[in-house]
């Protein structure tokens, strides 16, 4: 009875090792798997229309009287405001900005002074929902021209702008086919190296970007979004 209990404490100390060593080779093995990881990104592009347009119509007027440059340019105005109404354009879809005036002669020296004294440019804004239309209208803006009215080019400052503005409404069904396109890339992964694809281990979803398809059909817009995944492999 003695011995026994004597050898009672050596043999719990060695199970307790056994156990011990068995435990830690589990974890070992566990944290060997959880290292292997394969790194992948899933890409998903939709086309969709531009669903905003900012139409900026600039006029300019010269002269060397403001008060007959000003009668002129409401009479402008007044034109292209009807043909956009009588085009379909609502009136909250039209706004009027306040002339830019720039005095040719001011701050000049010498004999060499321009015909004109004033340069004023004035814009007319259509900011509608109805892109189709208004892309009509700006293909026709040259009937103006049988009312005297030359529209002239806006430069970088005034262009025409499309937009997208209903991203939300695409959101997940992009961000789910990025997600699939980046699972069959790690599933080709795991089958290449004979093995499993397992759970995620991270995600990061990019930014979305929309932008112009080309620079002749801007009213065309491509969005695309990136999303970097990380799996877990399994044996």
């Amino acid at each position: 009875m003695d011995l026994l209990r004597k050898a009672t404490p050596a043999l719990l100390l060695s199970i307790a090792i056994v156990v011990l060593g068995f435990t830690i080779k589990s974890a070992i093995e566990t944290f060997s798997f959880r290292d292997r990881v394969v790194s992948v990104r899933g890409l998903a592009e939709k086309e969709v229309k531009a669903n905003r347009v900012t139409w900026p119509i600039v006029c300019k007027q010269v002269g060397n009287s403001l008060p007959e440059i000003y009668t002129n340019i409401q009479s402008t105005n007044a034109k292209i405001v009807k043909f956009l109404k009588d085009n379909g354009v609502a009136d909250s879809e039209i706004s009027i900005n306040a002339p830019e005036i720039v005095d040719l002669q001011a701050d000049r020296y010498g004999n060499d002074r321009p015909p004109f004294r004033y340069n004023v440019t004035s814009v007319i804004v259509v900011v509608s929902e109805n892109v189709d239309q208004v892309r009509k209208l700006i293909l026709s803006q040259m009937e103006l021209l049988k009312d005297g009215i030359a529209i002239t080019d806006g430069g970088y400052q005034y262009q025409i702008k499309y937009e997208y503005t209903d991203l939300n409404s695409i959101k997940p069904e992009m961000i789910a086919e990025a997600t699939a396109k980046a699972r069959e890339a790690g599933q080709k992964f795991a089958s290449d190296s004979e093995s499993t694809l397992g759970k995620i281990k991270s995600a990061t979803q990019g930014q979305f970007s929309i932008e112009d398809r080309d620079e002749n059909t801007p009213y065309i817009k491509k969005v695309r979004v990136v999303s970097y995944i990380e799996f877990y492999l399994e044996d």
